[in-house]
């Protein structure tokens, strides 16, 4: 007999992360706040009344698409353009103070008496783990606030983007070094250019195609809103199939390509919100939360957590915030920039997953790196409020 479980789990979901969201509001937090304390208080790690089942795993990555689709259409394309080489520096600093910073705490902990090729290759893949920016929950308190379309949050934004290519590049070089085919790096590399070809391509036929047929989407009919998701989902698709690039990175760029586009991206924004806060959104803020199940920790994997998620935290804030510095952003708006890009969130533990897969991240460690992601996720928006209030 089929069950019908899923529908109670669903209804649990929307009502809680919306009181909590509500009583977050409440105490001068975004909601989303409110959302990943739902995961966490109702999920395996405590009531156990919500467990991660496929379905829901499916409808947070539909989730967090749409939601990184809705950042590229928020996106000021020429905002972007004057913060494109500042957000590269950010991301490169972002990315190099972590790896160092991760690395060092694991060999600290765990070396041996003499430091081992796969000793220094498990702390090198702990330093990849913290390189990760999970951008998501920085979007939706930027756009609570106001501050998406602002210098900071386009920096955040496009710092993020190539945070992820960076942290790929450096993802498939640790995890290319234990594999016997060194080719995998070059094919990688190869892949991530074609990526950005590809979108190039897909941006000039899209612009053309809206310069010749202006009419094509009149504004105030659903199908707009239709092949534009259409659209956003084939992207996603192909920057994750084809090239390798993280699906939301492809929903991100689908949505700077339409974000000129007028009454259309007006309309499609209108649509894309309503369907992420109806049903999305919600589910994959509270399918983070779910993920903390802390069972296992030892003593001094505690400590070490605690010292991790001390360095996750600092070496975002000192090493973006330094990059931001040095373009000339003032000390608020560094620090800003740098608080934007501590969220690890599933980025993180998709990169923790591919250390499993490999061998480089022991069963036991899983525990502790949940523990760090999670809480920069509840930090990240919390932080990022009170320093931009």
């Amino acid at each position: 007999m089929e069950s019908y479980h899923f529908l109670l789990v669903l209804a649990i979901i929307l009502l809680s992360t919306k009181v909590f969201g509500l009583l977050s509001e409440k105490v001068h937090m975004p909601q989303v706040v409110g959302a990943l304390t739902v995961g966490i208080i109702l999920g395996p790690g405590c009531f156990n009344v919500l467990q991660e089942t496929d379905f829901l795993m499916k409808s947070a990555e539909i989730g967090v698409i749409l939601l990184m689709f809705q950042a590229g259409l928020d996106t000021d394309l020429e905002e972007l353009k004057k913060t494109g080489k500042a957000s590269f520096i950010i991301a490169l600093i972002g990315v190099i103070v972590p790896f160092l910073g991760g690395t060092i705490v694991y060999l600290l902990f765990f070396q041996s008496t003499a430091i081992t090729h796969i000793d220094f290759l498990r702390a090198c893949f702990v330093g990849v783990i913290l390189t990760a920016t999970s951008v998501s929950i920085s979007v939706e308190t930027l756009k609570e606030m106001g501050k998406l379309k602002g210098k900071v949050g386009t920096s955040i934004l496009g710092a993020a983007i190539i945070d992820d290519i960076l942290g790929i590049i450096v993802l498939t070089v640790i995890t290319g070094i234990t594999s016997p085919e060194q080719k995998g790096i070059a094919l990688v590399l190869i892949k991530i250019l074609l990526f950005f070809i590809f979108v190039g391509i897909c941006a000039f036929i899209l612009q053309k195609t809206l310069k010749h047929f202006p009419n094509m989407y009149p504004t105030g009919k659903r199908r707009t809103a239709l092949y534009s998701i259409a659209f956003c989902l084939i992207m996603a698709y192909c920057s994750e199939v084809l090239f390798g690039v993280a699906d939301i990175t492809g929903a991100y760029f689908a949505g700077l390509m339409l974000c000129n586009s007028g009454e259309i991206r007006d309309y499609v924004v209108r649509r894309i919100c309503i369907t992420c806060y109806m049903f999305f959104t919600p589910i994959f803020f509270a399918s983070i939360g779910m993920k903390t199940v802390l069972s296992g920790m030892t003593s001094s994997l505690l400590l070490f957590s605690v010292v991790l998620l001390i360095v996750a935290i600092l070496s975002k804030i000192v090493g973006c915030g330094l990059g931001a510095k040095m373009c000339g952003y003032t000390n608020d708006e560094a620090l800003s920039v740098g608080i934007g890009m501590v969220s690890r969130g599933e980025v993180a533990l998709i990169v923790a997953q591919k250390g499993s897969q490999a061998g480089l991240i022991s069963e036991d460690m899983f525990p502790a790196i949940i523990f760090v992601v999670i809480i920069t996720v509840l930090l990240t928006p919390i932080l990022l409020k009170v320093q931009m209030k």
